[in-house]
């Protein structure tokens, strides 16, 4: 069996990347070959130009049209490789992004999977209840502030009428304590001792003494 169908192959299987790079391979040595061509149909070309019509230029004639001829085949054999190398370009490249999308859904999955257990340890109502504790916290911290922060026998609102009345009866009562001598000044004599000599003393007292004797 293995005379008529060959030994099993236990190698390794070729990849699109190197049937692409062997069928690129072929393509160039087609274009070597077809350089050739060209180059000896221009030979041709510029002998049978200058020659007269005869045997000789029928005969050359024969070659180049031989030549064109592999020319056309060399060229059609190009062709069909560059699509072969073509297609198998895409289809490595739709390879490549088949694997691009696996790797995304299954990174997706994982995370997915790691989501749902995260969130699902949490309870969104004992959330929703501590947030509404923190609320009624703030809003009884708001209340304390502003019970400490009040006033004591202050009056909130003072009119301008209120102001000046409460002005004019102090001006009144210091023009009442200045009539009384309660506004003197310190080291000033008293009022009532000026001028004022009782009975019982002979000359009146100095004045320096008076003030010594006041201090």
């Amino acid at each position: 069996m293995n005379r008529l169908f060959g030994a099993k192959n236990t190698g390794p299987k070729p990849t699109l990347t190197s049937a692409i790079s062997n069928t690129d391979a072929h393509v160039e040595s087609i274009d070597v070959k077809l350089a050739k061509l060209n180059a000896e149909l221009t030979t041709y070309q510029s002998r049978m130009a200058k020659m007269r019509d005869g045997p000789g230029k029928t005969a050359l004639k024969q070659k180049a049209l031989k030549i064109l001829q592999r020319r056309k085949m060399y060229e059609g054999q190009r062709d069909q490789l560059q699509q072969q190398s073509w297609n198998m370009e895409q289809a490595s490249m739709m390879t490549d992004n088949l694997k691009n999308v696996m790797t995304t859904v299954d990174a997706m999955k994982s995370t997915n999977k790691t989501l749902k257990q995260q969130y699902g340890k949490i309870d969104v109502d004992k959330i929703e209840r501590m947030q509404d504790e923190m609320q009624d916290l703030m809003e009884a911290g708001n209340d304390i502030q502003e019970a400490m922060a009040r006033s004591y026998d202050v009056p909130e609102d003072v009119d301008e009428a209120e102001l000046d009345a409460e002005l004019e009866a102090l001006g009144e009562e210091a023009e009442f304590e200045g009539g009384l001598g309660l506004g003197q000044g310190i080291g000033e004599t008293p009022g009532f001792m000026v001028d004022e000599v009782p009975n019982f003393v002979d000359e009146p007292p100095e004045t320096n003494k008076v003030k010594e004797a006041a201090g």
